[in-house]
This record gives structure tokens, C-alpha cells and sequence, in this order.
């Protein structure tokens, strides 16, 4: 560790800080004890009733290895109301980058902006880019569409942070069509041989129960139900949307936080006559798949049969 800075001659002074000049002073003397030093705080003020488009900040975007050079090359912006010159500037730069690094800086936009309207971290984001850049990389994907090349690399992303969306999820966070996300999905664990972990109900539960405002015990009884009623192949051939849909509904009607159909089915992105055929094959084995301390409010016999 660095020893601490001081006056040599009045030790116990508090030092002054120089902004302007970049030094530490002693009041007592005057001493110049420290110079150059660094101002870590912010280099500009923000305020809320500000409308300005222009950006203050001086310096730029941090390196970005997805992109040659690490992105330390200069960008030329415009601003509203910018001049002519100043458009053809920037439309002169945009044609000089390769192709390459144009296909990337719009994924990552694309990837950036689908994210955020989901809600998804950085890291996932992030990962996604990375997924892309490894696509690109592999030319598997050459002439197909951008948008669902990044959207395929966001679902992956997904996948592999433990927290999935399904393809309609997706697709309705972007412009393209679900058949075509699945075809760049398809290509891309193919060429670049990634290992994704089977996707089962219980990965949905915990989002599908707190977008329905249930309790945790109830989402715990719908998580035993999926998972009963799957080694008991009571739901073969079903998805594990419409499994955990389906055991949400049975959990919820016989507790007092009672859902129809409809409602899970909108949360889960499944029909409601999915849920309820669904449900249709859990119902005659139902005293098997609650939990043995299960609060019962509505008893089994009395459960709806559809």
C-alpha cells in the first residue's frame, strides 16, 4: 500500500485540494505536497429540465473487442439540425466501415434493444453479442436475415443464463417470424456445436407464478405437479410451457388465489384450450402429483374436470 500523503512538517493539517491547478497544498505553509492529480468525478453536470440532444461528454465508448480494432476509432455524430456537410461526413464513414463490423454494430443494436424490452441483464445481452460475433465469425449464417440471426443469439443467450423465453417471446420483441428465428436457431447449434440444457416446466414457474401474483406455495405445488406428472408420462408429447400452464391451473384452483385458464394462458403465451387439454391429463391422477402438505381450499373431487 502507498503511504499516506502529508506535510513533512505539519503532519496533522488537513491538505487542501487545488482543483484548478491539479495540486495538494498545505494551509499551514503552503507546501506543494501532491501535483497532478487526477479528478475522478464526473467531467460534466446533468439536469432533468436539460432538452439538449447534444451529448457533453469528450471522450468515448470503451473498447469493444466484438469489433476490429477494439472500436477505438473516431465516430462522427449528428446532431438535430445538423448541416449538410456534416450528414455527408457521416454517411462517408458509415460506407467506409467493412462489412463485418457494420453487420455487428446492428446486431448489437437490435440485441440491445429486444433486450430491454424484456427486461434481460447485461450479462445476457452481452452473451448474446458474443453468440452473434462466433456466428458471424463461422459465416454459417451468410444472406440470412439480421434481426433474426440476433434474435436466435438472444434466445440462446437465454438458454444458457438459466432464465429461457419461448420462440414467442421472442418473436414478439422483433420483426421477424418464429419460423425463422427457428431456422437460424437450428443452424447455429448446429455449426457451432453448442450444448444448451433441456428446457423443462420448472424453468418457467417462477416467472409465469409471480406474473400471476401467487403465493410461493402455490408456485412450489405447481413445480412438484409439472414434475410428477412428467415421470409419470401422464404429458407426453406436451410442451413444457403448456405443462407448467397447465399445473399452475391445477395448483391455483384448489387453493384460494384461484386463475381460469385464460389468465395463465395469457401469462404463458399458451391458448386456453392448450391449458385445458393439458389439464385434462393431469386431472385423473391428481391425488399422485400434489404435495403430501398441501393446504387444500378446494378438495380434488371438487376440482374442475376441464
Amino acid at each position: 500500500m502507498s503511504a499516506p500523503v502529508m506535510c513533512p512538517s505539519h503532519p496533522e493539517v488537513h491538505l487542501i485540494e487545488d482543483h484548478r491547478a491539479g495540486d495538494l497544498v498545505c494551509p499551514a505553509c503552503g507546501l506543494v505536497v501532491g501535483d497532478r492529480l487526477v479528478d475522478v468525478g464526473t467531467e460534466w453536470r446533468s439536469f432533468s429540465n436539460e432538452r439538449s440532444g447534444n451529448d457533453p461528454s469528450r471522450v468515448g465508448a470503451p473498447e469493444n473487442t466484438l469489433l476490429s480494432g477494439g472500436d477505438l476509432s473516431t465516430t462522427i455524430a449528428v446532431g438535430f439540425g445538423g448541416s449538410d456537410s456534416d450528414n455527408s461526413l457521416a454517411n462517408a464513414q458509415r460506407k467506409s466501415m467493412n462489412n463485418s463490423d457494420r453487420q455487428m454494430t446492428q446486431a448489437m443494436s437490435l440485441i440491445r434493444e429486444m433486450g430491454e424490452r424484456i427486461h434481460l441483464t447485461k450479462n445476457i445481452q452481452d452473451n448474446a453479442a458474443r453468440i452473434f460475433k462466433d456466428v458471424l465469425d463461422s459465416k454459417a449464417l451468410r444472406g440470412k436475415n439480421n434481426e433474426a440471426q440476433a434474435a436466435a443469439c438472444l434466445y440462446i443467450a437465454c438458454r444458457k443464463d438459466g432464465v429461457p423465453r419461448t420462440f414467442k417471446e421472442i418473436c414478439a420483441i422483433s420483426q421477424v417470424s418464429k419460423k425463422e428465428i427457428g431456422r437460424c436457431f437450428k443452424i447455429i447449434i448446429k455449426n457451432l456445436e453448442t450444448n444448451l440444457e433441456q428446457i423443462t416446466s420448472a424453468d418457467f414457474m417462477s416467472r409465469f407464478c409471480g406474473n400471476l401474483s401467487l403465493p410461493n406455495s402455490i408456485q412450489a405445488a405447481a413445480t412438484r405437479i409439472a414434475k410428477r406428472a412428467v415421470e409419470m408420462d401422464l404429458v407426453a408429447g406436451r410442451t413444457p410451457i403448456s405443462i407448467a400452464a397447465a399445473a399452475i391451473y391445477m395448483a391455483s384452483q384448489a387453493s384460494a388465489e384461484k386463475r381460469n385458464a385464460k389468465e395463465i394462458g395469457d401469462v404463458a403465451g399458451a391458448a386456453e384450450i392448450t391449458v385445458k387439454q393439458t389439464y385434462k391429463l393431469l386431472y385423473p391422477r391428481a391425488a399422485e402429483l400434489f404435495p403430501e402438505d398441501f393446504r387444500f381450499v378446494t378438495a380434488i373431487e371438487n376440482l374442475p374436470s376441464s
